[in-house]
């Protein structure tokens, strides 16, 4: 059954290659569409255009389909075109007429947009609350080990003293700024399309603002012009959101990567993280980081290959977007494998302490040894060339006992300040359930 279906036939090779991977990939919207189906029968009932009886009749149907959702018994089988056309094919075989009337005043266009916001909106919200407890993680991990130094590196050279306070803490406050993205693709997901058409509306007098309340919509998407416009962005704007989640979590597992290696050594993973070699019995490799950091790089390309995939494109449906599913449900689970594993292996590295006392380290504290002098009265280019001839001539003895007091420094990491930021976040954000 295709929702189109006019009689005419279609040849198989141009259904087959029109259809795509639409039966699996639907399956991420059946939920959507139901509510949405829902909604739109309810809207139909109270403008005239469906009896009550009808409108109780698709209510249980779409319940039971909803229940099959749930269960994950439900499928689309190789007679429908997609998950409309078998939620449209099951409410009509069910109950006849009513079944053939939920189209009613609405459009394929339409009723995919809305599914996919719904969808999009969803997810968001889910990825947001993953993200920030990930950020409650790194600021745990940044309180137990705040006194713990660490060599801070530029150029991949050691650099000047560091901590895993500062390190976990820095990763905090950018996974709240990732946040931000996925405010703003919330935003743009957050618009009821439905009823909007093909994309030049109806001549029923249909009720856009009933449908818009019961689908939880925070706004309404009022140009049915406008609404079309909507696909490609949305998934655009999430793309972009998902790219700069993915760059943090792809520089952090970089670090650590690095940071379990033998010559750094600065921390490690339980044994049962790592996966060995197959003839070298000494290794224990972090394969974990390793993936993430990896499929993290991929998803960094998602908004570019969708800009291109939509690159200029006129207002209007076109069957282009249809690709746009494929491009992005599955990179969507996979961030949120992603969020899972970081979230399951990062409470569990273990920490390395005294990394500071090693002799070749000792460099690291050339820059207090500048400081001192001129606490002295030392003008700083003085000091600085002091110090860097006693590097080079072999003379120069670190100075170790350092005191920080600036707020984001090693002995003032500012965490209350980073928790407050993160307290104003869950207070202000939507896509966190807080109230603008």
């Amino acid at each position: 059954m295709k929702i189109w279906e006019k009689g005419i036939p279609v040849d198989a090779k141009i259904e087959q290659f029109t259809i795509g991977q639409d039966r699996e990939l639907d399956l991420y919207l059946a939920k959507f569409d139901v509510l949405a189906s829902k909604a739109q029968a309810n809207m139909l009932a109270q403008v005239g255009l469906l009896t009550s009886e009808e409108n109780q009749q698709l209510q249980q149907g779409l319940t039971e389909l909803a229940d099959q959702v749930e269960a994950g018994t439900f499928t689309i089988e190789d007679e429908f075109e997609d998950v409309h056309s078998k939620i449209e094919s099951y409410l009509t075989e069910k109950f006849g007429d009513a079944g053939k009337k939920i189209h009613t005043a609405r459009s394929r266009n339409d009723q995919v947009l809305t599914a996919i916001q719904l969808f999009f909106k969803d997810y968001t919200e889910r990825a947001a609350a993953k993200i920030v407890q990930l950020a409650e993680v790194m600021l745990q991990k940044a309180e137990v080990h705040k006194a713990d130094l660490l060599p801070g590196y530029t150029h991949f050279q050691a650099a000047m003293p560091s901590s895993f306070g500062l390190w976990f803490s820095a990763y905090a406050e950018h996974l709240l700024l990732d946040l931000a993205l996925f405010e703003a693709a919330h935003t743009v997901a957050d618009q009821n399309p439905l009823g909007s058409g093909a994309g030049f509306g109806s001549s029923f007098p249909i009720n856009r603002q009933q449908t818009m309340q019961e689908l939880g919509f925070g706004n309404m998407a009022v140009s049915s012009v406008g609404a079309q416009m909507l696909r490609g962005k949305t998934e655009k704007t999430l793309a972009f959101a998902l790219a700069g989640c993915a760059a943090t979590l792809a520089k952090m597992s970089y670090d650590l990567v690095l940071y379990n290696s033998q010559d750094l050594a600065f921390v490690e993973l339980p044994a049962a993280f790592t996966t060995g070699s197959s003839i070298m019995p000494h290794k224990k490799n972090p394969d974990v980081f390793e993936l993430i950091r990896a499929r993290c790089n991929a998803l960094q390309a998602l908004p570019n290959t969708i800009t291109l995939t939509i690159s200029n494109l006129p207002s209007g449906y076109h069957r282009d977007f249809q690709i746009l599913k494929e491009l992005l449900f599955e990179p969507m689970t996979q961030f949120l494998d992603i969020l899972d594993i970081v979230l399951f292996a990062l409470p569990r590295l273990r920490i390395k302490p005294n990394l500071l006392a090693q002799d070749k380290y000792d460099g690291v504290f050339s820059v207090e040894n500048i400081n001192q002098l001129i606490q002295t009265g030392t003008p700083f280019r003085e000091a600085y060339q002091q110090v860097g001839r006693a590097v080079n001539e072999g003379s120069y003895v670190p100075h170790k006992e350092f005191q920080t007091s600036h707020l984001g420094s090693v002995h003032n990491l500012g965490l209350e300040e980073i928790e407050a930021k993160l307290a104003r976040v869950r207070q202000g954000s939507r896509v966190l359930g807080g109230e603008q």
